[in-house]
């Protein structure tokens, strides 16, 4: 029992080391050797865990969809609220996550974008974000039964076009002009997609609920002056996602 949590802690020094190094010189840029030397342990033990660079970066993206997932399933679980709200909620917590994090999303985000694409064919990461889709399709659907969405379109063409209109403005911000806030970019897309979709009369804004998952406090860094690495809303997102 003890090996084994000794094994779990051993693997998550390395993945935080990883993120913090690709958050800082990029993906391309970083060597497995330099990754066991952040992480302080041993090269082959890096390879004991991860057989491969791709699959480091793999085991970060499915991190980072998977949080975007429970963001979700928080979404799912909330019986009370307007749906048009539980979206505008989904961009602004990814929003202001990926905002905080915005060297760790510039080093990786092109990534975790090949496996939303589903350029990285058969793998974890993908496997994550198809199971993300699903809920958001789950969180939509609700919200057609409930006549707060339009019934015109299909659910899952809906969760297409939440999709790639969240990820579309989060690659224009990292990649573009980051002058502006995300979150106030998210927030106009969130009204974009809703201007389309949303039905009955236009109401007053209501608090948006918190969605973003609890997560585990990380460890801090070996090295003083470090700064951590995470998905979005850690402090999580991401997603999406977007994840």
């Amino acid at each position: 029992m003890r090996r084994e949590q000794n094994r779990t802690d051993q693997r998550a020094r390395i993945v935080e080391a990883a993120r913090r190094l690709f958050a800082r010189d990029g993906v391309d840029e970083v060597t497995m050797a330099q990754v066991a030397a952040e992480a302080g342990v041993a090269r082959a033990t890096v390879f004991n865990h991860f057989g491969s660079k791709h699959a480091l970066v793999e085991a970060i993206t499915e991190d980072v969809i998977t949080y975007y997932d429970g963001m979700l399933r928080n979404a799912l679980a909330d019986t009370v609220t307007p749906t048009t709200t539980l979206v505008r909620a989904l961009f602004e917590t990814m929003g202001a996550g990926i905002e905080e994090d915005r060297r760790f999303y510039r080093g990786v985000f092109r990534e975790i974008a090949k496996v939303r694409l589903g350029l990285d064919e058969g793998g974890v990461g993908q496997r994550a974000g198809a199971a993300a889709i699903e809920l958001l399709v789950k969180l939509l659907a609700r919200g057609q039964q409930r006549g707060e969405l339009s019934r015109a379109y299909r659910a899952e063409d809906l969760a297409s076009a939440f999709d790639s209109l969240v990820n579309g403005t989060i690659t224009h911000w990292l990649y573009g002009d980051a002058a502006e806030p995300l979150r106030e970019r998210m927030g106009r897309a969130a009204e974009v997609f809703l201007g389309e979709v949303a039905v009955g009369p236009a109401v007053g804004r209501r608090p948006l609920p918190t969605l973003a998952p609890r997560r585990a406090r990380r460890r801090r860094s070996r090295h003083a002056g470090d700064e951590p690495g995470g998905p979005p809303c850690t402090r999580p997102p991401m997603i999406p996602s977007i994840r």
